[in-house]
């Protein structure tokens, strides 16, 4: 996640929050009170469905999120136009968790709150797609620590790992091969892996 982030007060007024997402260069904004507690997020996309209703002749007639009060945008506030409650994560989740949120939700970014729901930082797309540019022999080293060095213990297990392009194969011999599918769920959790193989033999037991 991205920890320095530019927030608002549900009182900060409709042009501080444009002049915000051009200045930050982003879509949306987390709206907070007290000492930092998410109570809604404020998107471009939020801002022009306001306009579309204050501006429209038949406004009564199309969809809206909240009730709608027409007034000028100069009088508006983040109060007025966020979309609340705030789709949050908390900052221990998964990246595959952030994932399933946004697509569900059909948002690009969200907030990341702390155990006392206070905000901690927010996720986007990109920040998720940065874990892909991770360099293969990173990757590898993470798997034969993490993964290879608790599973496959020499020397009743020989296993090597190389990584291309982010999809991990691990060849050798191992001695129990009921570790392979745990194996194989660890390695898909480690960040930038895109996919795992295996071409193991069973090594037996030694005499």
């Amino acid at each position: 996640m991205t920890h320095t982030v530019a927030a608002v007060g549900p009182r900060a007024p409709f042009k501080e929050i444009v002049q915000l997402l051009q200045d930050w260069r982003v879509s949306a904004l987390p709206v907070i009170e007290g000492e930092g507690r998410v109570v809604g997020v404020v998107s471009e996309a939020d801002l022009l469905h306001k306009e579309e209703l204050r501006d429209s002749p038949d406004a009564d007639c199309l969809p809206r999120r909240q009730p709608v009060t027409m007034t000028k945008a100069g009088d508006l506030t983040a109060a007025d136009v966020m979309s609340s409650p705030a789709i949050t994560i908390r900052a221990c989740a998964t990246l595959a968790e952030a994932a399933r949120i946004m697509a569900r939700e059909g948002v690009k970014r969200l907030p990341v709150v702390d155990d006392a729901g206070l905000l901690a930082g927010v996720v986007s797309r990109v920040d998720l797609l940065k874990v892909f540019l991770r360099g293969d022999e990173e990757i590898a080293e993470e798997v034969r620590r993490e993964v290879v060095s608790y599973l496959f213990l020499p020397p009743s297990s020989a296993v090597q790992v190389d990584v291309h392009d982010g999809v991990v194969t691990l060849t050798g011999r191992i001695r129990d091969p009921a570790l392979v599918p745990a194996a194989a769920r660890l390695i898909r959790a480690v960040e930038g892996v895109v996919d795992v193989e295996f071409d193991l033999s069973h090594a037996g037991t030694p005499r």
